[in-house]
């Protein structure tokens, strides 16, 4: 779909004027109008994008137009501890949609496309339209292609694997893997693989065989909307650092500084963009100005692999180009 078919509906963007939304939100509605006229009110929405494209403002203009509760499948925006570094919706933007799934995680809890899977399914049959936005692809893809039913792994087990990890590095751990799951995944990736050292070592059976016993997709691609933003590298290069600015004036250092007694880099939060970069800084570790270019460079890296995944594993979604 190309950009003149994403104009939409100039009455529709000069009703969201008059309503006195912000710019973000009229370019959001021009961009849904196409997707609304013909939009059942039961089919689900799905909106997949990189960080900073404009994904959050999309779901929330179809949910103002056409209805529906906006439902989170970002790995980042779970956790509770890191509001403003996410990138959550603000207080402003929640009054006028529902939303769902956000920021109810602890961050020191651990948090995996499983958990994610079993709490979405209840709103797939729902009374509101879901309106499922976020950048996590995994996610996406075990929605609507299927997510193999392995056992959650026991604390120990995990600790197991990561005493080894430490101890004797990623051979360890993939000398009792089997071949076929070695085959498949990212060896060079330690959370891939400590991932699939824990299936074996829960399960006594491999993370390929796991695979092979999928069972259908909640919620097969071709019952829902899927549409993938698509924008040119310079573009969303400057959104990125602009929203980062953005979220310093917002008191981002603050939510660092609530975060930093109980800092750890391992925990499951820690893996949101910029916060290693601010908590080195609170350290005194680097000035701030370093802090937030590493920040936004961190960002850029984050987004470049996105759009990796959404071009080899989205090729049957509706790409929507922006701006």
């Amino acid at each position: 779909m190309d950009r003149a078919q994403n104009v939409g509906n100039p009455r529709r963007a000069q009703s969201a004027k008059n309503r006195g939304l912000g710019r973000k939100h009229v370019m959001a509605e021009e961009l849904a109008a196409p997707f609304l006229d013909d939009l059942p009110p039961d089919r689900p929405v799905l909106i997949a994008g990189p960080t900073a494209s404009g994904k959050s403002a999309l779901a929330l203009a179809i949910a103002r137009t056409a209805g529906g509760v906006i439902v989170n499948a970002d790995a980042l925006q779970v956790f509770s501890n890191w509001r403003i570094l996410t990138a959550r919706p603000s207080i402003s933007e929640e009054e006028v949609a529902p939303h769902r799934l956000y920021g109810h995680v602890p961050g020191d809890t651990f948090y995996s496309v499983g958990h994610w899977l079993r709490e979405v399914a209840p709103f797939l049959s729902g009374p509101q339209r879901p309106i499922i936005v976020g950048g996590t692809g995994l996610y996406f893809s075990a929605l609507t292609e299927g997510l193999a039913d392995i056992p959650a792994t026991p604390p120990e087990v995990r600790a197991e694997g990561e005493a080894l990890l430490a101890e004797k590095g990623l051979d360890a751990l993939m000398s009792d893997i089997d071949p076929e799951t070695l085959a498949r995944i990212d060896t060079r990736n330690p959370a891939r693989v400590a991932r699939a050292w824990e299936v074996q070592r829960t399960t006594g059976k491999g993370l390929a065989a796991w695979q092979d016993d999928t069972p259908p997709p909640l919620l097969p691609l071709a019952d829902a909307l899927p549409l993938v933003l698509n924008s040119p590298r310079d573009w969303l290069a400057d959104r990125i650092a602009r929203r980062f600015d953005a979220m310093l004036s917002a008191g981002v250092l603050a939510e660092a500084e609530a975060n930093l007694t109980t800092w750890s880099p391992d925990l499951p939060s820690a893996k949101a963009i910029g916060a290693r970069e601010l908590i080195a800084h609170l350290k005194g570790e680097m000035t701030l100005d370093a802090a937030r270019d590493a920040a936004i460079i961190a960002s850029r890296q984050y987004a470049k692999r996105q759009r990796t995944w959404f071009r080899s594993r989205m090729s049957d979604w509706t790409q929507v180009t922006i701006p």
